[in-house]
């Protein structure tokens, strides 16, 4: 259990610090520097900014990861929150496959294709431009904050949904929530569903990376290489009972936090990632309360066990990797956390594959003693080998 809990404290402190360093260390084009800047909680996106509060006016560098075909938006909405009434700066590609920039009004849900056009705001805009580098959307604006507040209400979005040329149409799910309340002055951001759901939806995802994804496969990998070893018995039952049992229990507390946040987000349902995660769940809990039913190493049932045990336990730990990655789908992190949870699955992977080699090696040099052992023993036993018994 300690290395579990260590592991899962590093993870969480990890977790917080990337969620408060990432936006820091962007650049951008140019030698452009912001003074400000704020790691958006949805899309993956960011927002960079300085105030001059000499004339009341911000500039704005936002950017968000998105195809070279698709198209990111960020919008000031000086009347209300989210959609009807943003004032919004959207970057695509025009029909050259050139960066453009439009600055739209919306005030209806239902937008179609001709509403989306260039057009004034409500407040000035200075200047805007557009890029496209590394599979990253910048947008650059200078504009002047409505009423000269710097508490305003701001959206964003990202999409592949184009018409006619031009941005229409995007997601549910985050694409929904990414509205946040900000101050321009302070950096201060209180997000739909504020902060602490976000909160909740990483600790949900890190919780359930460790148990499922990186404990489960550890453990499997104890019961099925480590007990070849010699030395090794019966410590490697052991370890692998205890990991996996480690991994159930946090591998139940993100489960538990997934169903709180699903009942939550009403109208929002991942029924791929949920229909995994109860299926997980279910053959976990099998799989668990089934050590009570081990049979002895010499019943006639234990190989019938053996092959049940196996098989719910590889089947767990390919469905855990699966719901995992969709997991980052949903949340939706920064790429670095994906990298870093395939670099983890690659390389127990690659020591799987190396312990195979090595173990097969060791259990068929033991068959070839075993085998040369009882050979000897058949010709001690025959006619050439054995004393003949002495009659007295």
């Amino acid at each position: 259990m300690k290395p579990a809990i260590v592991s899962l404290c590093l993870f969480l402190f990890l977790l917080h610090y990337s969620t408060a360093q990432s936006c820091v260390s962007e650049t951008f084009s140019s030698n452009r520097v912001y003074s400000s800047c704020n790691s958006l909680p949805y899309l993956g996106a960011s927002l960079h900014w300085n105030y001059h509060s000499s004339n009341g006016t911000v500039d704005v560098a936002y950017r968000a990861p998105q195809s070279s075909s698709g198209w990111v938006a960020w919008a000031v909405n000086p009347t209300g929150s989210g959609m009807i009434g943003a004032n919004a700066f959207l970057a695509f590609p025009d029909s050259n496959g050139a960066v453009t920039v439009y600055t739209t009004k919306f005030s209806s849900y239902a937008v179609e294709a001709s509403d989306v056009k260039d057009e004034n705001l409500s407040f000035p805009v200075s200047s805007k431009q557009a890029e496209y580098a590394n599979g990253y959307y910048t947008i650059f604006a200078t504009l002047e904050l409505p009423n000269n507040s710097t508490k305003l209400n701001t959206a964003w979005q990202a999409s592949t949904q184009l018409q006619n040329g031009v941005p229409n149409g995007h997601p549910t799910g985050n694409n929904l929530l990414s509205k946040s309340n900000l101050d321009f002055l302070s950096g201060d951001a209180v997000s739909a569903g504020g902060n602490s759901r976000l909160r909740r939806k990483n600790i949900h995802g890190v919780l359930n990376a460790i148990s499922w994804g990186i404990l489960m496969p550890i453990g499997a990998i104890m019961a099925r290489y480590v007990k070849v070893f010699k030395v090794a018995d019966p410590a490697w039952f052991y370890l692998h009972v205890a990991c996996q049992c480690s991994a159930y229990i946090i591998g139940i507390s993100g489960w538990g936090l997934g169903l709180k946040l699903g009942s939550e987000s009403v109208g929002i349902t991942y029924h791929k990632h949920r229909d995994i995660a109860i299926a997980l769940f279910c053959l976990a809990t099998v799989q668990v309360f089934a050590l009570l039913l081990r049979p002895n190493k010499e019943h006639k049932y234990r190989i019938y066990w053996n092959v049940y045990h196996h098989s719910v336990g590889y089947c767990i730990i390919i469905l855990s990797i699966v719901n995992i990655f969709e997991g980052f789908d949903i949340l939706d992190p920064a790429k670095k956390w994906k990298h870093a949870y395939i670099g983890v699955i690659a390389t127990l992977g690659g020591v799987a594959l190396v312990l195979e080699a090595v173990t097969w090696t060791i259990v068929l040099r033991r068959k070839s003693r075993s085998s040369e052992k009882s050979h000897h023993g058949v010709n001690g036993a025959n006619g050439y080998g054995v004393r003949q018994h002495q009659v007295v």
